[in-house]
């Protein structure tokens, strides 16, 4: 990182365009395009214009939003009262669930439903797909939307942001203007809002500068590999919702598997695993490959073909994990701030208010001519008066039970639900460690995720794919001639420490085969060999270094996945 700024420092001064707005938002999924929505909506009804612009990452709104997802239709209701539900772009409402325990060979199903987890009344959606409708009505609203824009920095005067500067394209990988340079706009506003998804690039430096997540557990995150299928007529019915416990994670590990029925003789499946785990040869990607090896799951792609793949973090710390939202001109939506319910594995809703929530918050401090931090904690306490929070109170303590192991867990969520969620704590609060914190040297580990599997894996090209064959149909690409997005400050720490303590467990934690521990044919040297034109932007390896050693920053405009119906 320290290269990267030294280099910009030594370019010769440019004239950068400055854009003036009441209201940025960075972000153009369902949070951002909420916020925009509602302001939108709030400016109209107070007869008071106001310039909102959005900027979104992607090539195209939806091009990097992605989720498995059953989704609570409360929020749209809310934020679209005029819109009937059959006219939203779901898939299909939900026509039946079930939970499955799965051992190695066989699956049973459970007889009951743990508390929160029904979804009755709920529907399974696409998020590409509901994300660009609700971009389709943003821009009949008249908000500015605008895919292809990198939020690349905030700017600030003195600790209050006035606003972000997009990302400077056409420049060599040693950081030097090229002939095609264009340097990034200033972005001015009134009140930006960071809705960038978890583990948000902006919004981290944020909290990082100003302190935002004193006094709170740290975020802690899953990473959930999905791929969307084609399979036979009668596989499973459009709306059929599966969730599996058990095979092919450990008892140690947090996570389960989902499919779920699309419509179109589609089927979206995924593995989602807490990455607070201790094995560093533990693989996500493979991992699912292995699940989709199980017979029960097996038999569900019989005769299908893939069509998509994708990655994302999910942050799952809930409400004692949940940073400050707000500070001078600025506040933090969405996944950015943590807005999961992880018992009811939910989010999409509580992102959807979570916008909706900012933006009466800014609509009032823009009436008031107010935008500092004591105004805008006006979106703190409407969070706290709201279905949301009622939401995420019961669940404060879920993730933190499951820190040692599942039959924890359980005993802990026992111990919660009796007790309103205060659980088995004496303060009522469970702590937390980082992810990154948690992995466990080489020597330290026995009968890890390859011991059990069988050490390298196979893969078929029919169920099992590799990597690259995945990131292929991830669709993603970057400028091969682009300065890299993933950061390594300092080599040295993989070659001399976390290569011979870890065995380099980048390049099993990345579900998008970036890193590559490479060995010098003459030497034996290892050594890291980075891909980022593979990166799915998931950030994975920004949040389970275990030296804190990799920073994901925004590559340009427009680059990464193309996730169309994920």
């Amino acid at each position: 990182m320290g290269d990267r700024a030294e280099a910009a420092s030594k370019r010769p001064p440019v004239e950068r365009e400055v854009i003036h707005v009441d209201v940025l938002i960075v972000g153009g999924g369902p949070t951002g395009l909420a916020a925009a929505i509602r302001l939108a909506d709030l400016a109209r009804s107070a007869g008071t214009p106001i310039e909102i612009l959005l900027i979104e990452k992607g090539s195209t709104v939806g091009a990097h939003s992605i989720s498995g997802a059953v989704v609570n239709p409360s929020a749209l209701r809310e934020l679209l009262p005029d819109v009937a539900e059959t006219d939203i772009p779901f898939e299909s409402s939900v026509t039946a669930e079930r939970i499955m325990l799965l051992t190695g060979r066989s699956a049973f199903r459970l007889p009951f439903h743990p508390p929160y987890m029904g979804n009755g009344g709920y529907y399974v959606a696409s998020l590409g797909k509901l994300t660009r409708w609700l971009a389709g009505i943003a821009d009949q609203k008249g908000v500015q939307v605008y895919p292809g824009f990198t939020g690349h920095e905030l700017l600030y005067e003195g600790e209050r942001v006035v606003g972000v500067r997009t990302g400077d394209t056409g420049i060599d990988k040693l950081h030097r203007p090229r002939e095609n340079y264009q340097p990034g706009t200033d972005i001015r506003a009134r009140v930006t809002l960071l809705a960038e998804g978890a583990r948000g690039h902006l919004a981290k430096g944020l909290t990082r500068r100003l302190g935002l997540d004193l006094g709170r557990n740290p975020q802690v995150y899953s990473l959930g590999v999905k791929e969307l299928w084609e399979v036979p007529n009668g596989t499973l019915a459009a709306g059929e919702v599966i969730h599996t416990m058990g095979y092919p994670l450990s008892l140690r590990q947090f996570g389960g598997g989902f499919v779920y029925g699309y419509a179109n003789r589609q089927v979206a499946l995924g593995l989602v695993v807490g990455l607070d785990y201790a094995d560093p040869g533990f693989d996500p990607h493979h991992a699912f490959q292995v699940y989709k090896r199980h017979p029960f799951v097996a038999c569900l792609l019989e005769g299908g073909r893939l069509l998509r793949y994708g990655a994302k973090t999910i942050p799952e710390g809930g409400l004692f994990s949940m940073p400050r939202p707000y500070a001078d001109g600025v506040m933090l939506l969405g996944d950015s701030a943590g807005f999961l319910s992880l018992p009811s594995l939910k989010g999409v809703h509580l992102a959807i208010q979570s916008g909706v929530l900012a933006a009466g918050a800014a609509m009032e401090a823009l009436t008031g001519n107010d935008t500092s931090a004591r105004a805008l904690a006006r979106y703190e306490a409407l969070f706290r008066d709201s279905p949301a929070y009622r939401d995420l109170y019961p669940g404060r303590n879920f993730r933190q039970g499951f820190r040692r192991n599942l039959l924890l867990g359980a005993m802990h969520f026992a111990a919660q639900l009796a007790t309103g969620g205060h659980g088995l704590s004496l303060s009522g609060r469970y702590p937390m460690e980082e992810d990154c914190d948690k992995l466990r040297g080489l020597a330290k580990v026995r009968g890890g995720f390859r011991a059990r599997f069988g050490g390298a894996p196979e893969f078929d090209k029919r169920l099992t794919f590799d990597k690259a064959t995945d990131v292929f149909y991830s669709g993603t690409r970057h400028d091969e001639h682009a300065p890299c997005h993933l950061i390594v400050p300092d080599l040295d720490i993989c070659r001399a420490v976390c290569i011979p303590k870890y065995g380099g467990p980048c390049q099993h934690f990345c579900p998008a085969d970036v890193y590559e521990i490479a060995t010098d044919p003459k030497t034996g040297q290892k050594d890291l060999k980075l891909h980022p034109g593979n990166c799915v932007h998931c950030k994975t390896c920004d949040i389970k270094d275990p030296f804190r050693n990799i920073e994901w920053v925004t590559p340009y405009g427009g680059e990464g996945p193309e996730y169309e119906t994920l």
